[in-house]
């Protein structure tokens, strides 16, 4: 079961802060347009403590686990910069991310926010399966 935990803890703070978001501002924690609210100057104080609060994450990780989080990426900075653009113009195309859709528009039940998700996770099963067809 420890080996689930830091899993566990970070879910569990992403739905709190998702919940708490909703509750106090009666607005949606996707962070596309959060960033984009941010990037535009719209609802600067709200939108600046959201996005530090993701950044500092690794520093609560470091201090409940006393150690960083393992992330290790394979790619190179082009494919990574490639990719990230990539996520940008898809969250504007499909009116959201995996965080606005995935965690509170399958919450509320949000048919847009179902059929999102189930592109997003048909997109992925797609993406890998060719990719391991290309490099086994």
């Amino acid at each position: 079961m420890s080996v689930f935990l830091p899993s566990l803890f970070g879910g569990a703070l992403i739905g709190l802060s998702a919940v708490m978001l909703l509750l106090l501002n009666g607005r949606i924690a996707g962070i596309s347009g959060i960033l984009g609210a941010l990037v535009s100057g719209t609802g600067l104080a709200v939108n600046l403590a959201f996005v530090l609060g993701l950044m500092l994450g690794p520093l609560a990780y470091l201090s409940v686990f006393g150690q960083w989080p393992a992330v290790e990426i394979e790619a190179g900075w082009p494919l990574v910069v490639l990719a990230g653009l990539l996520v940008g113009f898809g969250t504007r195309m499909g009116s959201g991310c995996t965080s606005g859709h995935g965690v509170l528009g399958l919450a509320r039940l949000s048919p847009r926010s179902i059929a999102a998700v189930a592109t997003f996770l048909a997109a992925g099963i797609l993406a890998v399966t060719a990719l391991r067809a290309v490099a086994p």
